[in-house]
């Protein structure tokens, strides 16, 4: 049997990664997948994964389109070691012109379809004997952003999930953690920039909110997911892992 104590490599373990088409879920599973790892890519579409993980579409937003999905791995693989939910969707805007649809929208993809993913994907996890789950939050679960108020929500959320869903399944064997990411130049970030009245400016001003003065890289979240992720971290559940360039916890005086 595989356990935390014989493995020292990911090679030969099975994973899921929501949201794998592009940006950090994408980063995610390209360094699972050179690590051995057989990976299963859960996305609206097929994205740029080709070669990198085995693509089944799904929609976390919608359980049938989730218990499918998980229909099309238990199919191929007994038992899953990892799963990373990664898939979410933002929102620009404070309460005051937040719709009831987007509150909908917004907690029905990043909290409910975590959920979802991870109660239909348990069956597998419960195989494993290195059973892991990472959740992709937000340096938003930790401090205020202006004009981010429904996807706040939403991330802190997801949060304070992780540290539930760790409580519940430690005796199991299955560890849950998150990573924190700062602000990620990726194409879900170019897509809000390009919502802005001007981009170029607002980039510059999410580099320079960020102690390290740039964007965080997806391949940088995904090395810290991968971190959590690997058997050898077999002490680590509960955890929050910031990815963020120092935002959260530095005050850096401008020069």
């Amino acid at each position: 049997m595989i356990t935390s104590q014989t493995v020292t490599t990911m090679e030969g373990l099975t994973a899921i990664v929501t949201g794998a088409g592009s940006g950090i879920g994408l980063a995610t599973a390209r360094q699972l997948s050179s690590e051995g790892v057989r990976v299963f890519g859960f996305d609206i579409e097929e994205g740029e994964m080709a070669g990198v993980a085995e693509w089944v579409s799904c929609d976390v937003g919608d359980t049938a389109s989730v218990e499918h999905a998980l229909t099309v791995v238990t199919t191929s693989v007994e038992r899953l070691d990892i799963l990373i939910n990664n898939a979410g969707i933002g929102a620009i805007g404070s309460v005051e012109f937040a719709t009831d649809d987007e509150w909908t929208r917004v907690l029905n993809v990043n909290v409910v379809g975590l959920s979802r993913v991870t109660a239909a994907a348990l069956p597998l996890l419960r195989h494993s004997s290195v059973a892991a789950v990472v959740n992709t939050c937000s340096v938003a679960a930790a401090v205020g952003l202006p004009d981010r108020d429904v996807y706040t929500a939403s991330k802190g959320a997801v949060q304070a999930l992780t540290m539930a869903m760790a409580a519940d399944y430690l005796r199991e064997g299955i560890r849950v953690n998150c990573v924190n990411p700062g602000t990620a130049d990726t194409p879900w970030v170019t897509r809000l920039l390009d919502q802005a009245e001007d981009p170029v400016a607002e980039r510059s001003a999410l580099e320079r909110r960020q102690p390290s003065g740039r964007l965080v890289s997806a391949e940088e979240v995904a090395s810290a997911i991968c971190f959590l992720a690997h058997p050898r971290q077999a002490a680590m559940t509960g955890t929050v892992l910031a990815v963020d360039g120092g935002m959260h916890s530095l005050r850096i005086r401008a020069e």
